[in-house]
């Protein structure tokens, strides 16, 4: 401390970084009761929703799963988002993520929200142009046929890309289920 009572270049650095590791008590409490309270929130609003497991998620869950968490996560730190505040863009988020599951069940609607299936091998050919279209390479794929107890494709009736980002092996010999939910073009 200086004579004249002021704190010396030392006293002022030790503060700073006393509050920057530790920050304010009573902010820590704020945002300890809100982080609780939001996360009881969040996992009460989907509780409500529709179960989908992580292996089912299309790319809109995804979406929303990520917005969810940056919305938990962001307003249980933020001194200017409210619980409230945070809850409300949980419900919308949760809504608007309800209506398009919804809407997928309409077939024009569906193209739009969930990608088209591809065709990566039929009866035993390879279809690069779908393959490069997945982002996929021949070692990709090799990979899942190798997975799928196949070690080449030429015993592969179809392969599939889902929509769900996962690979569909049927051998030579099956008879493929009817295809559901949206169809390519």
């Amino acid at each position: 401390m200086h004579p004249d009572g002021t704190p010396a270049d030392s006293d002022v650095r030790v503060n700073r970084i006393v509050h920057v590791l530790i920050g304010h008590p009573p902010v820590l409490l704020d945002a300890a009761i809100k982080t609780s309270a939001l996360f009881v929130t969040a996992a009460i609003l989907f509780r409500f929703t529709e179960r989908r497991t992580l292996a089912e998620f299309a790319p809109f869950d995804w979406i929303a799963a990520v917005a969810a968490g940056a919305i938990v996560g962001r307003a249980a730190t933020a001194s200017d988002t409210s619980w409230l505040e945070a809850t409300v863009a949980l419900v919308c988020l949760l809504a608007t993520h309800a209506v398009l599951a919804r809407l997928r069940l309409i077939p024009a609607l569906c193209q739009f929200i969930d990608p088209p299936l591809m065709v990566l091998i039929s009866d035993g050919k390879v279809n690069l142009r779908n393959l490069r279209r997945c982002g996929l390479t021949a070692r990709d794929l090799e990979a899942v046929l190798r997975q799928h107890g196949h070690p080449n494709a030429d015993r592969v009736h179809l392969a599939i890309f889902e929509a769900k980002g996962a690979i569909s092996v049927l051998p030579t010999g099956t008879v493929p289920a009817a295809a559901t939910g949206c169809r390519s073009p």
